[in-house]
């Protein structure tokens, strides 16, 4: 679709009701004796080739096109309007300098974070929490005050056994902000807690308090926690039992398992990384 057009009753239909489903489109009433319009023009076009991923720009003169012109109630020159899905959203009357005409394209146009959270949400919706973490951790880098980034990233922390780290990012989400969503990961986190709190784990965990050098017992332990996704605890009791003899049983291995495991972006993947290589060399 080319980024720049003049816009008529010919085509009026098709940028309107079909081009604003796939683009913001920004509607430029001009005319040809206005000169705060030919100022204003080459700095609409510069942003609508600099966003043209996602603008359209639409030039209409309003002196051959006075019915579009009326049709859109434009009572000055130049007028610019921005549309999205056939309706009328944004727009400013009068010569604006470039930095008020970016500030208010910005309020409409997707930010890069939007593809990163649709991309995770997508993931999670088929399962994929691993791989939906990195995107998710992406999205919430680059906005972390998004109360839907928040809710997508506590749910992956969640399935992939950090919950820790989803609790911090629930407490960070206002009154305001928790809805279903907010009461679902909540109820999510209190049965993985007590999931976790598993025979097995406490029967280890007594023994490993009666033996606290024993190196064996903080692998199996480890085995265990890794396996109830508490993966931080595990890492830790490797990385002592390392610390004390690098070549102890499957340890070594073991650790490289489990660190591999963790979620690309996972800030605890890179930093048990450093911790290990620290260890062997």
């Amino acid at each position: 679709m080319q980024n720049i057009i003049d816009m008529t009753l010919e085509n009026f239909q098709q940028v309107i009701m079909h081009d604003s489903q796939q683009k913001l489109v920004m509607v430029d009433f001009w005319a040809d004796w206005c000169e705060p319009c030919k100022n204003l023009m080459p700095v609409l076009e510069k942003l609508a080739q600099e966003y043209s991923e996602h603008l359209l720009l639409a030039k209409v003169n309003c002196d051959e096109q006075q019915e579009i012109a009326a049709q859109f109630g434009v009572r000055s020159l130049p007028t610019v309007m921005l549309v999205k899905d056939g309706q009328p959203l944004d727009g400013f009357a009068g010569a604006q300098p470039e930095s008020a005409v970016r500030e208010m394209l910005e309020k409409h146009l997707p930010k890069p974070e939007d593809g990163l959270l649709q991309q995770a949400q997508e993931l999670v919706s088929a399962g994929d929490y691993a791989n939906a973490f990195g995107f998710a951790k992406q999205a919430y880098d680059l906005n972390a005050d998004n109360v839907d980034i928040k809710y997508v990233l506590a749910d992956c922390y969640i399935e992939t056994g950090r919950l820790e780290e989803a609790k911090g990012i629930l407490d960070t989400i206002g009154l305001v902000d928790q809805d279903g969503r907010y009461a679902s990961l909540r109820g999510k986190i209190e049965l993985a807690e007590q999931a976790a709190d598993t025979p097995e784990i406490q029967a280890l965990q007594e023994q490993l308090e009666a033996n606290p050098d024993d190196m064996q017992l903080k692998v199996d332990l480890a085995v265990q926690l890794q396996q109830v996704h508490k993966v931080e605890e595990a890492i830790a009791l490797l990385i002592e039992v390392l610390k004390k003899d690098l070549n102890f049983g499957d340890a070594k291995k073991l650790t490289l398992d489990v660190i591999n495991a963790l979620p690309d972006g996972d800030p605890l993947k890179s930093s048990s990384r450093r911790k290990l290589y620290s260890l062997l060399y």
